[in-house]
Formats: C-alpha cells, structure tokens, sequence
C-alpha cells in the first residue's frame, strides 16, 4: 500500500504546518523533561532523539504510519523467512547468521541454524590454525599479512568493522583491502608485501565478479611470479569466499579452503558470515561471535520493543519525517570516533543500495521521495570542512552523531576536548545564535555603528537543525555489532513504508552490462562509432592518448 494514501500520512501533512513553525529551543525551554521523553537507553547504547522537530503528538503520528502499514507484520515476515525480497523470490536472513544455536529458523522446510552453525565452526578452525602458527606460508612462513579482495558488501562491511575493531586486532597481523579494479589499488597494496607471508581473500559469490577476479588474477599472477612458487603452493596462500566451487577449483584454491554463505544473505548484509572471514582473521573468532552476539540483541530489540520505544524504528521514522514532509534529500552520519571512520561509507552502501528505488511492490512509480542521499566523515575532521553547511546552508541537513564515553586510548585531555566538540556541535545545531545574542557577543569585542552592521547577519545563525545523538560507552565488538544491525533495521522500516523492495538492487547492473560490452572495444585501435557521440568520443579519445 503506498504510504501517501493511508490515514497517518494524511495526518502527519495536515500536522507539518504547525511542525514547520516549531523551534527546538523553545521546545526544549517549555519542558525541562524532554530529554527524558525523547531518548532510549539499550545495553550500553543512548539514543538521543530529543533534538528533532517534533512533539509526543507528531512522534505518535509517524508511530500510527508504521502501524497503519503494517509494519510489525512485516518484520514477522522477515524474521521467519518469507521471501520478502519478492523481485529476486529470496528470503531475507542475515538476521538468522547471528540467531543463537538454540534458535530454530525453517526456511522451504529445512532448519538452516545448523548450516550456519557448521559453517562457522569451519571459520573457527581456520582461524585457530592460523594464529596458532599451524597455517603456514609455502616456505613454512608465518602468515603476517592478509589481503580481502572483494567489493561493495564484500569489502565495505568488513573492512569498516576491522577498521572499528582495530584494537582488538590479533598481534603481527596486518590487514588490507582491495576492491577497486583500478590496477594503481592493487599495486599500491602489493609493492607491501611478500609473497611468503601474504593470504588472500577472495570474496565473491559467483567468483565471476568482474572487478573482483580481475583484482585476484593479478593477485595470483603477483604470487606466482616468485622464483620458489608453484600452482600447488596457490592452496596455502588463497582461500575463497564464494558458492561456485568449479571456478574456485579453476583458480587453484582447494575446495576445502572454500567458505560458503548463501542467497538468503545480500551482500551488503554478509559481514556476518564467511565474508567476515576478515574480520574473525584479525580480532580472532571470539570477538567475531561478540559482534554477532550484539547484532542478535539488537535484533530482539527490534522485534519486541513496541515502536515508541524501538530505536531502529524511530530512526526510520524520523528519517521519512524529514525526508518526505521536511524535503530533506540528504542524511550525514557523524562518528566522532576515529575507529568508525568508514562508517559513513558503510551505512552509504547499506541505506542507499537498498532504497535508491522508485518502483513499488504493485510495480508502480512512487510519487512520493525515498532514499536519500548518506554521507558523512568523522569529527573533529567534519567540522573543517563540511559543517559549515549544515550550520548556514540553505538545505536542511538532519544527522545523526556517534561517540564514544570510553575510549580505547586515554591521552592527555583528548577525550574531553573531543567530546566538548561533540556535545557543543549537537547543541549549537539546535540552538542557533538569535540576532540579539549575536549583536551582544560583537558589543562585547568593541564593535559597533556600520562595522558591527555589515557583520551583524553573517553571525547570525538559524539553528532548529536536527540531529540524533548515539552514545556508547566503549566501541567494544558487541556494541559495534548493535550499532550495524541498528542502521540495517532503519533502512528495513524506511523500505517497507516506502512500499519499495529494500533488498534488490538491479540499479548496479547496467553499467556493468555495458561494461562488458564495452571492454572488447579497447582492445584494439579501431575507431569506435556504435554508441551517442559523448560516449564515442572518450572512448576514441582514450585509444589516441594511450
């Protein structure tokens, strides 16, 4: 049902008017409680949505929409295993990669727990072996170097998580990713290592993916270069992540150092399985099932916790508020932590890969807006260079803001310095600086008469921007693992109101078929006629300059 025509939408139109005229700092003045009526505690996580444009009437509203669309019934549906991902007829469990042992899930009537369950079991083998010194290099080297060849869900996912958990890496391990087909990546990672003591990951389903085989067959020619190597030594220092064992087998890596996951797993959800093989490598399999462990509990949040309590679907919530009644067309992530850095790139994938869509289930065009665009950049870093903005912009920018209470590293006064700028940002976002205060604080430093009015406007800030603060108190493995099933929930509830398909994502293919196309084109010197001019013309442009 398309969201637009259900009452709750009605209301929530009829409710923007007066919204629009709401300014949080006078909200927050009326009512000293609001921060108590506005945020969540779960585990160690606070959700602070406190500084947003709304009231307890407008958030009962958007919680009526989420009801009127049925949205329980839907994440039932996805829990259970109904192939909710109607386009592509698949079931939608990631959720199921994280469920504990005890857990029974039946999908086409087999318990898939114990698939999942041996399968890890495989991945906790391997990785004992490994850092037990068992797996060796073919000149009997440790392996100190490991290298994930992969792109989109299998590299974006599990290089942010090793990235995050950087401090509970495993000891002499050192961990790259390459996932640009661009020859300069892979060079650049390659002119690093050494052959006797590198690992590679080869992460892809089909093990057809372009970008990813070709970045492995460079790999593999790389290794073999070697004076001492041979096709028998590939086994000890490739292993693949993939379903297709006849093209594994055709590389050269033994079947037996092939990880499976399965097409009830998308891509940008697979971190959880096998395609986290990297990340179990570098902080060990204990921290790995810590990370899955904290998804699962956010994963009970999300199914019991009613709505006006429920984190992931007050996230999405908001989101559409702003989005569709606000106009926003954009969202920033802010992880004022420096381990999260690639976040923002991991939630870009993850939000805009799944609901960058304008079809819905009926197969209609939606008249209505759904995906933003995410980005974003760590702070202290943002503030130089994008905040500026979100502060005096035209547009309407909502974020979202991550820390830290502990860190992992205590150094001088960093921590609170760091902090202060996180508190202050949220705040002066909400706040703004009204036209008296701005004229006091130029009083204060001597200026006045037509020097204070030409710089009078510039200071003046509108505030009432809105933003969620999350806090967290340690970016432990568990806490990470709640923070990404958060956001993979958001999107799920944004999808299904939006009445679009949020785990499908044929918008990639096209390039990719002309890709194909076009790569026999380049490889001769012939001039090229059969596409428009623009595209004609780089391309024989291209066979000059070469």
């Amino acid at each position: 049902m398309s969201p637009v025509n259900t009452k709750a939408w009605k209301k929530l139109e009829n409710s923007f008017n007066y919204a629009a005229n709401l300014q949080m700092r006078e909200l927050f003045e009326k009512d000293q409680s609001r921060f108590d009526t506005f945020s969540i505690r779960f585990e160690n996580i606070l959700f602070d949505f406190s500084k947003n444009i709304i009231t307890k009437e407008i958030l009962a509203l958007l919680v009526e929409l989420a009801e009127e669309t049925d949205l329980d019934s839907a994440i039932e549906s996805m829990f259970r295993g109904e192939k909710i991902n109607w386009t592509e007829k698949r079931a939608v469990l990631h959720t199921a990669l994280r469920a504990p042992a005890d857990t029974r899930i039946s999908l086409d009537n087999n318990d898939i727990i114990p698939v999942i369950r041996k399968e890890l079991d495989k991945m906790s083998d391997f990785v004992e072996k490994l850092h037990e010194g068992q797996w060796l290099g073919f000149s009997g080297m440790t392996i100190t170097d490991i290298v994930n060849i992969g792109i989109g869900g299998s590299h974006l996912g599990p290089e942010m998580v090793c990235n995050a958990l950087r401090p509970y890496s495993k000891p002499g391990l050192n961990m790259h990713f390459v996932s640009n087909v661009d020859g300069n990546a892979i060079h650049e990672t390659l002119k690093q290592l050494n052959p006797e003591t590198t690992l590679f990951i080869i992460a892809s389903k089909s093990f057809t993916t372009q970008e990813t085989i070709t970045n492995a067959m460079t790999a593999r020619e790389w290794f073999l270069r070697k004076e001492e190597t041979n096709l028998d030594d590939i086994s000890k220092h490739f292993i693949a992540l993939s379903t297709n064992t006849d093209a594994v087998v055709e590389f050269g890596i033994d079947p037996a150092n092939m990880f499976e996951f399965w097409d009830w797993v998308g891509g940008r959800y697979s971190l959880w399985s096998a395609i986290g093989m990297s990340i179990a490598l570098y902080v060990g399999m204990d921290n790995f099932l810590a990370l899955l462990s904290g998804a699962n509990k956010m994963d009970i949040h999300f199914r019991e916790a009613p709505f006006d309590r429920n984190i992931p679907v007050i996230l999405g919530l908001l989101g559409i508020w702003y989005t569709n009644f606000f106009g926003a067309d954009s969202h920033a992530v802010i992880p004022y932590d420096h381990y999260l850095a690639k976040l923002p790139d991991y939630i870009q994938q993850l939000d805009m890969e799944s609901n960058g869509k304008t079809i819905d289930r009926e197969g209609n065009r939606v008249n209505y807006s759904t995906g933003p665009v995410i980005w974003g950049a760590a702070g202290t870093n943002a503030q130089h260079s994008f905040f500026q903005l979100i502060h005096q912009g035209s547009r309407l920018i909502p974020a979202d803001f991550l820390a830290p209470a502990i860190p992992h590293n205590h150094i001088g006064n960093h921590h609170n310095v760091f902090l202060s700028n996180f508190f202050a940002q949220t705040e002066a976002l909400m706040k703004g600086k009204t036209q008296a205060e701005a004229m006091n604080e130029l009083k204060s430093k001597g200026l006045d008469g037509k020097e204070l009015e030409e710089l009078l406007a510039h200071k003046i800030f509108e505030g009432n921007k809105p933003s969620n603060s999350i806090m967290y108190k340690k970016l432990c493995p568990e806490t990470l693992g709640m923070l990404i099933s958060m956001y993979e929930h958001k999107v799920f509830v944004q999808g299904h109101i939006w009445n679009i398909n949020s785990f499908d994502q044929w918008g990639v293919e096209l390039g990719k078929i002309l890709a194909r196309n076009i790569l026999p084109e380049l490889e001769n010197e012939n001039e090229v006629t059969s596409h428009d001019s623009s595209t004609n013309g780089l391309i024989n442009f291209y066979k000059e300059s070469k």
